[in-house]
């Protein structure tokens, strides 16, 4: 017989949820454990963002003092930040989960880039077909992830137990109701659950959260000076020397942070002072531009978010 060893949170100083967190923190804690009940092989998708930050610590929490009975699931798209994967490491060894890191090796292998191949193909060949494969490879059932309803249009067609079919397929017309919190969690062969405990938060919920518990996030949510290049528009990092610099193009140092956390090559930064924690909480509370207001795929002609999401996407 083994024994588990007991989940890590981490000391946070001592801060009384407000009423409005503390029902959503029980919220997610309900759908959490009601989804792991109900899973034959659950997993939490981890992306190193603000939002994944939250749902591994209230999984953490949901099934405290046990271990966390499911494993973080982490997609390398093999162009992450070196300090995403850095802080996904530390996160996973804090809080004694297993972390399964899944990468798409033909992708890697045959140099697929936003740069060249535009951030629509690269996202579905190093982010979407991985994710399906390890989906596949692991046989699992039930995916919880850290979407939101308030960050983009279908996003907010998703239920909380969001009903996926053959190949990971989404079709938000043939979506569940979800009357007075009762999920169904009734699956057909080859069908899966996608499952979103943070539906109901919003972008400052999370940051009030994150405060109010004392979380630890990526270090890219807080300003410094980073060397990037204006882009269509974009602040977009210049992390090593696979960017390609467009005629004209000058890398300058500026003080950036990133409100959302994803491919450093399609991911643009905001400039901004904020450095600690209380001073991007109120940032953010002012802020009148949407946080995905950075992600180049969202722009790309290469289709909407909806239809990356009904081939898979998460």
């Amino acid at each position: 017989m083994t024994t588990q060893t007991a989940s890590k949170v981490p000391s946070h100083p001592p801060s009384p949820l407000s009423r409005h967190l503390a029902i959503l923190e029980a919220e997610a804690i309900h759908i959490l454990r009601e989804g792991v009940a109900e899973a034959s092989n659950p997993v939490v998708l981890f992306s190193g963002g603000k939002d994944s930050t939250v749902l591994a610590h209230l999984a953490a929490r949901a099934f405290f003092p046990a271990r966390l009975p499911l494993p973080l699931l982490h997609i390398d798209s093999t162009w992450e930040f070196d300090e995403t994967i850095a802080f996904r490491d530390a996160l996973a060894h804090d809080l004694n989960a297993r972390l399964l890191v899944h990468a798409s090796e033909e992708g890697r292998s045959q140099g697929i880039s936003p740069f060249v191949h535009g951030a629509a193909a690269y996202t579905e060949i190093m982010r979407t077909l991985p994710l399906k494969a390890a989906l596949d490879a692991h046989r699992f059932d039930v995916v919880f992830g850290g979407a939101r309803r308030d960050e983009e249009r279908s996003r907010a067609k998703e239920r909380i137990f969001s009903l996926r079919g053959e190949g990971h397929s989404w079709e938000p017309r043939a979506q569940r109701p979800e009357l007075w919190n009762i999920f169904n969690t009734r699956l057909a062969r080859g069908q899966s659950l996608r499952v979103f405990p943070l539906s109901n938060w919003t972008e400052a919920d999370i940051w009030t959260y994150v405060k109010a518990r004392g979380l630890r996030l990526a270090p890219l949510y807080f300003a410094k000076p980073r060397r990037v290049v204006d882009r269509d528009g974009a602040l977009i990092a210049v992390h090593d020397d696979r960017i390609p610099l467009h005629p004209g193009e000058t890398p300058r140092d500026e003080i950036v942070r990133f409100r959302t956390v994803g491919c450093w090559p399609v991911t643009g930064a905001v400039r901004s002072h904020a450095r600690t924690l209380d001073e991007v909480v109120i940032e953010t509370l002012e802020a009148q531009a949407s946080e995905r207001q950075g992600r180049v795929i969202d722009r790309d002609d290469g289709g909407s978010l909806e239809r990356k999401k009904r081939d898979g996407y998460f």
